[in-house]
């Protein structure tokens, strides 16, 4: 192990390779053949199996099973391609011990429900490690599509569309596609490149070009896109982030879990992501779980997660939160920051306030207790960050307000993913509603 601090106590280079290599692998290695039949062998294949019912994009899981457990692997991963072409991702980042696996039967019988995630995962790596291409663009609409943002959302309205013969243009703000999947998760849920290897599958259905950073508000416009399409897709996601909002002088000292996590996502080399010795980690929600996780792996000495409610009311799932803390991060429940100073010393100390329930309502208690940290994140939401770029287009709650099928309040334009207002902040929830919105689209097109 190699200790190197620097002066206001971040750490560079804190472990060796070897250290770093086995923090950040494979998080749930994938199955085997021999595993997958067995994992498969155990699925009762309901009828009106309510796995299937619990999944945003209506996977016909028993079948995907049936299929892997006769030895049909291809014809699994189009059973899974058809419902959601980022199957493979969806394997890997999906809570689905809250979704399928939950609902399983299994779950309910025994506590232990299908492996239903890694059977995904074994079928859509097969077909993408093989280069299966299962579906083929119908013939050339002469319509042309503008989808804005390369996240989950755009990837399957632009890969849906295509499928149907339109010609998407695909705009996206940063330097790679991918949105959510490239910047946004730990990066031991992803390793490999896989979000890289997963955009180029699902282009490779053709008539979708990529254009790199083309922001929406700088090179982009809504009206200029409508000059030059049939119709836009926006897939833009939540780029603004949640002021922390306390007082102190060290309220700019405090750090971004977005940004960190997409720091090192991007990074070549883990050492050189610096990290505190002592870290404080404000906010409840998967974002809070992945950034102390990745913190404590790469060699901070505590990490603390502060929740200002209990651990039932956390966004993150309990295996979430469970394998945090099994890393050695620590959670604490009911209290929140009030004012962040810097010290002589340049490390932060946060005055939290203990926290409580009263009438249905949160409230400060009156009690007190400081940290001394070296360095403190936020990931407390997320908002809409395009402001006047999205126009006259109708916003609810911060996000932008769609009907039933996914159209904004300009006809012309349909919203999915993390900028709608409508379902969960789940990479599943974004491709099925991307999804959606291009059998809307085509359907207003072809009218």
């Amino acid at each position: 192990m190699v200790d190197r601090y620097l002066e206001d106590g971040i750490i560079e280079g804190r472990l060796d390779d070897d250290a770093y290599e086995q923090n950040f692998g494979d998080a749930y290695p994938p199955l085997d053949k021999h595993e997958a039949l067995v994992a498969a062998d155990r699925c009762y294949f309901c009828y009106d199996a309510p796995c299937v019912t619990a999944c945003p994009t209506a996977i016909d899981i028993p079948k995907f099973i049936r299929q892997i457990s006769t030895g049909n692997v291809d014809g699994s991963a189009r059973t899974i391609f058809e419902q959601n072409i980022l199957g493979g991702m969806c394997a890997r980042v999906c809570p689905t011990e809250t979704l399928c696996e939950q609902a399983c039967v299994r779950e309910t019988a025994e506590g232990k429900p299908v492996q239903i995630g890694l059977l995904q995962r074994h079928a859509t790596d097969h077909a993408m490690r093989n280069d299966r291409q299962y579906f083929a663009r119908a013939e050339d609409t002469g319509k042309s599509i503008a989808v804005v943002g390369a996240g989950p959302a755009g990837l399957a309205c632009a890969h849906r569309l295509a499928m149907k013969g339109h010609k998407v243009v695909l705009h996206d703000a940063n330097p790679k596609a991918g949105g959510l999947n490239e910047y946004g998760i730990a990066t031991y849920k992803s390793v490999d490149q896989f979000a890289q290897h997963e955009v180029d599958y699902v282009t490779a259905i053709g008539g979708i070009e990529i254009v790199n950073d083309s922001r929406l508000g700088e090179q982009l416009s809504i009206d200029g896109l409508l000059e030059q399409h049939d119709a836009v897709f926006l897939g833009i996601g939540l780029g603004g982030v949640n002021a922390l909002g306390v007082d102190g002088d060290g309220d700019d000292a405090v750090a971004s879990a977005v940004d960190f996590i997409a720091d090192l996502r991007q990074s070549d080399t883990f050492a050189k992501v610096p990290v505190g010795r002592r870290v404080l980690v404000i906010g409840g929600g998967m974002t809070a779980i992945d950034v102390a996780t990745q913190a404590r792996l790469l060699g901070a000495q505590e990490v603390t997660i502060a929740y200002r409610r209990g651990r039932e009311n956390m966004n993150a799932s309990h295996v979430e939160q469970n394998q945090s803390s099994s890393k050695g991060v620590n959670i604490r429940h009911w209290m929140m920051p009030v004012e962040v100073t810097k010290t002589g010393s340049g490390a932060l100390e946060v005055k939290m306030e203990f926290t409580e329930l009263s009438g249905g309502k949160l409230k400060g208690t009156g009690k007190f207790q400081t940290i001394e940290v070296d360095q403190l994140f936020t990931a407390i939401g997320q908002t809409l960050a395009s402001g006047d770029a999205i126009g006259s287009i109708a916003v609810e709650g911060g996000r932008i307000s769609v009907n039933d099928e996914l159209r904004t309040s300009n006809s012309s334009v349909w919203a999915g993913g993390d900028c709608v207002a409508a379902g969960e902040d789940l990479t599943v929830t974004a491709v099925a509603q991307g999804r959606d919105a291009a059998e809307s689209i085509h359907a207003a097109l072809t009218a």
